[in-house]
């Protein structure tokens, strides 16, 4: 079971790049994520998985990360038209 989420370096990166008030709503999402219980309910499988293996879509962020052991290991975070690239 899935419990708690960490961010990367390069994830802490992109998130303190971003606007307070996004930063505040993908935390608070995260949370909410994992919280639920069944976090993996709420992702999408990425097609290629270079870039890391599931994605959140939160507003017109993803959070693109990888599942390890019970917690999820957050990757990166970008707007949608830039983290695919």
């Amino acid at each position: 079971m899935i419990s708690d989420y960490r961010f990367t370096k390069q994830a802490v990166k992109d998130v303190s790049r971003l606007p307070k008030t996004y930063q505040r709503k993908i935390l608070k999402k995260l949370d909410f994520f994992v919280k639920s219980g069944e976090p993996l309910k709420y992702v999408k499988k990425m097609v290629d998985s270079e870039l890391g293996e599931y994605r959140f879509r939160i507003g017109d962020y993803r959070v693109i990360f990888d599942v390890e052991a019970s917690f999820l290991k957050i990757l990166t975070i970008g707007h949608r038209r830039e983290v695919y690239r």
